[in-house]
């Protein structure tokens, strides 16, 4: 089987496809090839997982100026093409569209090639790409049961996250201190950069003495951060970008994020759990559906940004700190939340959709 993964962007698209795609690799020993952008995260992930990544040249349509939005028009049907033409060099069996900028074209010329396609939405309203192509894809892969009326066709398959969140799967290592890991997704999230300092700052000295912190930031913010937490004397760790992002979660007695579809499914994966701050302006509300999943199950809070305040935010972390029951029962709520198979299952979605073409064609010829 030769598989395309089409889209890109970010990490809450680019790491599912991994996933996707190295369960292909083993279980059906599939040929895999990528289809991104030039400055997508794809460029930075795909390379070192040992795929091929090919890329085309198209911008975003949602949320940009008009400007963008005719350059981008403008550009499309070339991505199309340059997909199509990249479709029929791989002879490709079937395309999964994982969502960002390449989805869209690669999943037309996939349909215009007619062949089978499968749409991965891990949020409640599918995004720009998959909407775009929702009328006419094979099949959808999805998280929430609600996504599946903008399809034709769906089977709920949850979100999938990478082989190495499986390797150590309830192992805690590294410092015995109360560990906790803030970070915002792939890119980092300039609020915490500005908002976490305040609230260590207001962390009794008994609490904050005892306190490993890891933290993402953005390159930008580094020494800003540094600098406010280097006058604490409490031992922390930032990063621009973690390379190990299972061991980290797996390290953490808590976790402070945004509330995107993969880092959910992560900290499923793992059992961790998490004071949630869900982006404020996501499209659809996509990060607040995600953590009422998560916290209506027990595994974590949601706290909305507009809300925080750094002393109020400060207490709570600190009844936390000495609720050690309340912690060990949410981070078992997190890892019954998880849908550990999901990478399994849409492998297995694909590969069915992929035979069943093969096999109608074959059963056409001979007629």
């Amino acid at each position: 089987m030769r598989a395309v993964l089409a889209g890109g962007g970010t990490g809450g698209h680019v790491i599912p496809a991994l996933a996707i795609a190295q369960q292909l690799k083993k279980d059906f020993g599939a040929e895999v090839l990528f289809i991104g952008t030039p400055r997508g995260m794809e460029n930075r992930l795909v390379p070192p997982a040992g795929f091929e990544l090919r890329l085309v040249q198209v911008g975003a349509l949602n949320r940009v100026s008009l400007a963008t939005r005719v350059k981008t028009l403008f550009d499309l049907p070339r991505a199309v093409w340059q997909s199509s033409r990249m479709l029929s060099e791989f002879r490709a069996d079937v395309v999964v569209g994982v969502g960002g900028y390449a989805s869209g074209p690669a999943m037309l010329a996939a349909v215009l090639r007619r062949l089978p396609t499968v749409a991965f939405e891990p949020n409640v309203v599918p995004g720009f790409a998959n909407r775009a192509v929702a009328r006419w894809v094979s099949t959808a892969a999805v998280q929430f049961v609600e996504t599946g009326r903008f399809f034709k066709n769906f089977k709920v398959t949850g979100v999938p996250v990478r082989p190495a969140f499986f390797e150590i799967t309830g192992r805690r290592t590294g410092d015995p201190r109360p560990t906790l890991l803030v970070f915002g997704g792939s890119q980092g999230a300039r609020f915490f950069a500005e908002f976490m300092p305040k609230v260590v700052a207001e962390l009794p000295r008994a609490v904050l003495k005892n306190l490993r912190l890891t933290q993402q930031c953005r390159p930008e913010d580094m020494e800003a951060v540094k600098a406010a937490y280097g006058s604490l004397n409490f031992k922390f760790d930032l990063r621009s970008f973690f390379m190990d992002m299972p061991l980290r979660i797996a390290n953490a007695h808590l976790v402070i994020c945004r509330s995107g579809a993969s880092t959910i499914a992560e900290l499923g994966v793992i059992g961790r759990p998490a004071i949630m701050v869900p982006l404020p302006h996501a499209l659809d509300n996509d990060q607040l559906r995600n953590a009422e999943s998560f916290a209506g199950a027990g595994a974590g809070w949601i706290k909305p940004q507009a809300d925080l305040v750094p002393g109020e935010f400060a207490a709570f972390l600190t009844r936390l700190r000495y609720e050690e029951g309340e912690l060990r029962a949410a981070a078992k709520a997190a890892l019954d939340h998880g849908r550990p198979d999901a990478a399994q299952r849409l492998a297995d979605l694909t590969a069915r959709l992929a035979a069943n073409s093969a096999k109608a064609k074959l059963e056409k010829t001979k007629s």
